[in-house]
């Protein structure tokens, strides 16, 4: 059995790995009613609505309730309409209903029209998309290996810095270096409309990440003041790192302006006297990177304050520290600056295929 997960790009539905098998008689009925044949368009009706796939020959797979199938006749062509229905992706978002999770119905799929001209002419325009396309995918591919070589690249020199170390560094856990914690507990009922801006893991991304924040939630200063009293706040070249869920968005705290944060979710690492906040800040994204990879490339889903304690690092002289981070620094702004270049790239020929799809259904193809 196989669903929207298995669509890849080009019209292609891989059938390789199912997730899900059924019986031989549950097959052979279903052979009668509603089994893929060849030639059959499948269109993704949850999830990820409006991907579209072509059943190509000698495959034998069917499909679960979160894709419909369109059986056309013989006056399509089934890619020119496969070509029609991807470039209608965002109409039929549109028009999917629900409340919980938005889905396509039989009924909207049968009365969808299909505008179609004769087959040579949809030959002709099947021929120049498939061309354009193929152009189009291993250009897209090409920058997107060159996107995942870029931040390899960086990953791997970050590993070099931290595994080669040179005379007089000293191994330390993060334990003896600094303090590890967490916020006080903040609960809804204290959220006001204006005060003190609360952060939780979408803002310290976007500050990790230099990116403008639009807070959402604010704490009042009374009860920030409360808290600064009693147990204190973060300060100027304090760190907070994400923890649950999406772990590793690291922050250093860069200005004095007040505000506060989420338990649990971010940790909060203060009193690294010995320690430059962008040299421990790399440590930590080395560390994280480390995790990931041990965990066969699947994110962490939560870092413990214990794990954290305990994961011990080597530490230079401070002017050695400076100098690491100031070459660190360097790197990672050419490698942020590669990956808006190719980024800019992929998004470019995304609109193009949108733009060719245009032109051909409209006429000017």
């Amino acid at each position: 059995m196989l669903d929207s997960k298995h669509v890849k790009d080009g019209f292609v539905i891989d059938d390789s790995e199912p997730e899900k098998f059924i019986s031989v008689d549950t097959d052979n009925l279903l052979s009668k009613r509603c089994k893929p044949w060849p030639g059959d368009i499948l269109i993704s009706s949850r999830g990820s609505i409006g991907k579209i796939a072509i059943v190509k020959e000698g495959q034998n797979f069917n499909i679960m309730g979160n894709m419909i199938l369109i059986r056309l006749p013989a006056a399509i062509r089934r890619e020119f309409a496969a070509y029609y229905l991807h470039s209608q992706v965002e109409h039929i978002e549109s028009i999917a209903r629900g409340v919980a999770q938005k889905g396509l119905y039989l009924n909207q799929v049968r009365e969808y029209e299909l505008p179609f001209p004769p087959l040579p002419e949809q030959h002709r325009i099947v021929a120049i998309l498939d061309e354009a396309f193929d152009g189009i995918a291993t250009a897209k591919a090409n920058a997107e290996k060159n996107l995942k070589n870029a931040r390899a690249l960086f990953e791997s020199h970050l590993q070099v810095v931290f595994s080669q170390r040179g005379e007089g560094w000293v191994e330390k856990s993060l334990e003896e270096l600094g303090t590890i914690t967490s916020s006080k507990r903040i609960f809804k009922s204290e959220y006001v409309k204006s005060g003190v801006p609360f952060y939780r893991t979408k803002e310290i991304k976007e500050l990790a990440n230099a990116k403008e924040i639009s807070t959402e939630l604010y704490i009042s200063e009374d009860r920030y003041n409360e808290i600064k009293l009693s147990f204190g706040v973060p300060k100027l070249g304090d760190i907070l790192l994400t923890a649950i869920g999406t772990i590793g968005e690291i922050w250093v705290v860069n200005d004095d302006k007040p505000f506060y944060f989420k338990d649990g979710n971010v940790l909060w690492l203060k009193g690294f006297n010995s320690v430059h906040a962008d040299f421990l800040k790399y440590v930590l994204i080395s560390f994280v990177e480390s995790l990931n990879k041990m965990a066969h490339g699947a994110a962490y889903s939560a870092l413990p304050i214990q794990r954290l304690n305990g994961h011990r690092i080597f530490v230079p002289s401070l002017e050695e520290q400076e100098l690491i981070v100031f070459q660190l620094d360097g790197l990672r702004e050419e490698t942020h600056r590669l990956e808006s270049i190719y980024q800019q790239k992929i998004a470019a020929l995304d609109e193009l295929k949108k733009s060719l799809l245009h032109q051909a259904f409209s006429g000017q193809l």
